[in-house]
């Protein structure tokens, strides 16, 4: 009897560690089949079926290792950065495209270093990714070491549109982790948001 009631408890035990998985993978998922439809340009029920298709794919059909997630999700701030990236899609379209009629100067370019301030490489391709599908900026580089991404910058001419292309990336890093990050992960964001608040304000 002991022996019926420990294995009925061992299976509820495997079925709960797989619902778990799959609830932490869920974030993962999702992204996947949104960057297929970036990457295409459609936002179709033809390009959101075939991303399914390519994340089940990615996820269990190539044996890599899984990836970790924090398993705390934010709908809110997913919300924010959602819509915050389509803002920033058009208004980095709109730039680009009066760069390249603009016939009184060149736009000056720039790679520029970015250190991020989160520890995690899950983070660091989110953020990669995003800043890279903006127009006007492209990774061409990152130091997984050092947590460090390089991007090529058009429309860049003073030291200060440096900083400004600084401080846009850690805002997507900062939007992320708000939305998918670990606990410590986000301490960490507003920590060094509002020390860099300080510091400019001083």
């Amino acid at each position: 009897m002991t022996t019926v009631r420990d294995a009925a408890s061992e299976r509820h035990r495997d079925k709960r560690g797989v619902f778990v998985q799959l609830w932490r993978q869920l974030p993962f998922f999702v992204w996947l089949i949104a960057l297929w439809m970036l990457l295409w340009g459609q936002f179709t029920w033809t390009a959101f079926f075939t991303g399914v298709a390519a994340a089940v794919v990615v996820t269990r059909v190539f044996r890599l290792p899984p990836v970790e997630l924090s398993g705390r999700v934010n709908i809110w701030y997913g919300a924010i950065f959602v819509l915050g990236f389509l803002v920033a899609l058009v208004r980095g379209s709109l730039i680009v495209a009066w760069q390249a009629i603009d016939w009184r100067r060149l736009p000056g370019t720039a790679i520029v270093a970015v250190p991020l301030r989160t520890d995690d490489d899950l983070i660091m391709t989110h953020t990669a990714v995003t800043a890279s599908l903006i127009p006007g900026s492209f990774v061409v580089d990152a130091d997984r070491d050092r947590r460090i991404l390089y991007l090529h910058v058009i429309g860049v001419r003073s030291a200060r549109d440096v900083e400004r292309q600084r401080a846009s990336v850690w805002g997507w890093e900062r939007r992320i982790v708000l939305a998918v990050g670990s606990q410590a992960q986000v301490e960490r964001v507003r920590s060094d948001a509002a020390a860099h608040a300080a510091g400019g304000a001083g």
